[in-house]
């Protein structure tokens, strides 16, 4: 799926579900990055669960090392983006 789409997808769960709990399974960062909670998962085991905020905050979270393979982590102010 291109990237407008998947932008277009992604803005529309959360307008419909806004007041719903929202479970979804992804596997590109940037469509979970502004959820209110994070679980990763590894081998079928919950390896972490928490705020975005908190995992990314935190240099040894498993969610840490795959946000900043992914791009997402600027190393130079310690923030991170999800203009992706």
């Amino acid at each position: 799926m291109d990237s407008d789409t998947d932008k277009f997808i992604q803005a529309t769960l959360r307008d419909s579900c806004k007041n719903s709990t929202l479970l979804t399974i992804a596997h590109r960062l940037h469509t979970v990055i502004d959820y209110d909670k994070i679980l990763v998962m590894d081998g079928g085991r919950v390896r972490e669960f928490g705020a975005v905020s908190d995992l990314l905050g935190n240099q040894s979270s498993v969610f840490y090392g795959m946000a900043k393979e992914a791009g997402i982590i600027v190393e130079e102010n310690h923030g991170f983006s999800t203009d992706l």
